[in-house]
This record gives structure tokens, C-alpha cells and sequence, in this order.
């Protein structure tokens, strides 16, 4: 289906979590008439200030031209797409495209877009890599597939979200590529913990050690990021570890469905369900570290030094 009013689009957008509401508030600040569901209507009505309409259920945005849905498990996706009162429901209009963002199965995503081509809307997978403060920096990366003429109706709505947006294929791929990312930041932030606990075990504090690996070849956007919580033990939450997991249990079964053996992910998801054990369920996945120092007989205390993390916002 093409979209109406191409050039300025009008926006429906369900689910305004963390990551949800700062997207939302993106095409918002950029212009866009945006009208917001979220299953806990308070959690929307912040962006009523900023020029969104609130609606009651899903199907209320059945008549906008473009939908985002950003919900937190397949079958969330299912009930506010295909669920009473869903999106796509409505006996007398239906989206003209859907875009969900969320980390969900292939098998689930592939259900809604068949459900969607039944309404002749069009569907676009769109997963995001980053966080709420990635966001706010502008650093936002998104990966999508489906058609590849709908990526480019909306390539440029996509491109307000963040710096980066990736066309990776058709049908399902980028939630393979969703998948296989969260992957690689479980496996790396557990690694990182390993070698800043080896470090201050044997001397060398952990804003020093950091700041050595940050400036060197090996350091990188995500563990400069990281340090700050590293360091001063601060994890409040951008991602915790119960969604970490789920991102694991995605990505090796992905992998024995490919036949990709994946042995350190499969240790470093034994470690996150130990960490999830352990009681580290509402903390940033960062805590991750706490497990390795308890693993290794020391107690880290907070170092209480300043550190820059790297995504001071864009002006």
C-alpha cells in the first residue's frame, strides 16, 4: 500500500517505554502529527505536551499512514497488532505502513507481516541499537527489512530516529541482525568485566585500567560508554539482564537453527542467567561485573571518579 501524504506522513505510534517514548518524542520535536497508544496511559501522557494525541487502543491509530510499534516480546507484538483492539483489526481502515521496532522472534515478526499483507499494509522490520541516552545523543543506529521500495518511502522518517539507518534484506533479517548484535554486547560486556576485575585484583584501579583501554586501539564507543557504571558501580538501568537473556535464548536458538556453533555465547549465557540467579534483575546489565568480582573473591566499592562517557548530546 502506498502512503498517503508521503512527504509528511501522519504517525501512529504504540508503546512508549524507555526507548518508545524518546523515538516518539523524536518525530514529535521534528514536526509530525503523532498519535501514541501505550498500554499504561500515563507512561504516554507526557508527549501530550509536546503535540501528541493520546488514544485509547491500537486500532484507533488504524487510519495513519505510518505506524511504529515498539512493544517488548513477540507476543506483545501480537496482541496490539492482531489482538482485540489491534492495529490491524479495524473493518474500515488499516495502516499504510507498520514498522516495529521491537526485539522480537523471526517466527513471530513473520506472523504480523503476513497478518499485515492480509490488510494490504505494507511492514517493515526496523530493530534500533542504543539506549534512551543514546538516543537523546543522536547516536541511534537502525537496522530494517522487508520491501525494499517501503524502506524507501520511509528511509527518511527512519533517519530522524538516529545517525544510521541500515537496509539489511528482505522478510526477517534484521531481527537476525538485532539478534546477533545484543548477542555480541552480552559476550563483550562480560569480557570487559573479566579484564577490570583481573586488573584491580592484581593492583590497578578500575577508572586507570579503563582509561588505558579506552584510549587505545581496543577501546571503543561502547566501552567508553560503559566505564562510568564500571567504575563508580552505578547501574541504573538501560538494559537489564532479564532482556539480555531473552536476547541470548533468541540468538542460540537462531543458531541451532543455522547449525553456527557459538561457544562463547553459549558460556556467557550460563553467566547472565547465574547474574539473573544472583538477584541482578532490576540493575543494568553491567552489574554483570559484580558477579565476576564475587567469582573472584573481591568486593568492589565505588571509585567515585568522573567520567566522560562519550554521548554528550548533539547540538
Amino acid at each position: 500500500m502506498a502512503i498517503a501524504a508521503q512527504d509528511r506522513p501522519r504517525i501512529g505510534w504504540i508503546g512508549v517505554g524507555r526507548m518508545g517514548f524518546q523515538l516518539a518524542a523524536r518525530l514529535l520535536d521534528a514536526g509530525y502529527d503523532v498519535a501514541v497508544y501505550n498500554r499504561a496511559r500515563a507512561k504516554a501522557e507526557p508527549l501530550a505536551e509536546r503535540g501528541a494525541t493520546i488514544v485509547d487502543r491500537p486500532v484507533h491509530l488504524a487510519d495513519r499512514d505510518v505506524v511504529f510499534t515498539m512493544v517488548t516480546a513477540s507476543a506483545a507484538l501480537e496482541a496490539v497488532t492482531t489482538g482485540p483492539g489491534g492495529v490491524l483489526t479495524s473493518s474500515d481502515a488499516a495502516p499504510g505502513v507498520l514498522i516495529d521496532c521491537s526485539t522480537v522472534s523471526t517466527q513471530g515478526s513473520a506472523l504480523i507481516r503476513d497478518e499485515a499483507a492480509k490488510r494490504g499494509t505494507d511492514f517493515l522490520a526496523a530493530t534500533v541499537s542504543g539506549n534512551p541516552k543514546v538516543i537523546t545523543a543522536g547516536k541511534l543506529t537502525v537496522a530494517v527489512s522487508g520491501p525494499s521500495e517501503v524502506f524507501g518511502q520511509v528511509e527518511p522518517l527512519l533517519a530522524l530516529l538516529g545517525r544510521g539507518v541500515t537496509y539489511v534484506g528482505e522478510g526477517e533479517v534484521a531481527r537476525l541482525v538485532k539478534i546477533a548484535h545484543n548477542v555480541f554486547l552480552g559476550v563483550v560486556t562480560q569480557s570487559l568485566a573479566e579484564i577490570t576485575i583481573l586488573a584491580e585484583k592484581g593492583g590497578v584501579s578500575r577508572a586507570a585500567f579503563l582509561q588505558f583501554l579506552n584510549d587505545s586501539v581496543m577501546g571503543s564507543v561502547f566501552t567508553r560508554y560503559k566505564s562510568p557504571a564500571l567504575v563508580n558501580l552505578d547501574f541504573k538501568p538501560t538494559f537489564t539482564m532479564p532482556l539480555l537473556r531473552k536476547d541470548f535464548d533468541l540468538g542460540l536458538s537462531a543458531a541451532r537453527e543455522l547449525e553456527v556453533p557459538m561457544p562463547l555465547a553459549a558460556a556467557t549465557a550460563q553467566l547472565v542467567a547465574a547474574a539473573i540467579g544472583a538477584g541482578h534483575v532490576e540493575e543494568d546489565f553491567a552489574s554483570l561485573i559484580l558477579e565476576q568480582a564475587r567469582n573472584s573473591g573481591i568486593t568492589p566499592e565505588a571509585e567515585n571518579v568522573p567520567l566522560d562517557d562519550g554521548l554528550s548530546p548533539q547540538t
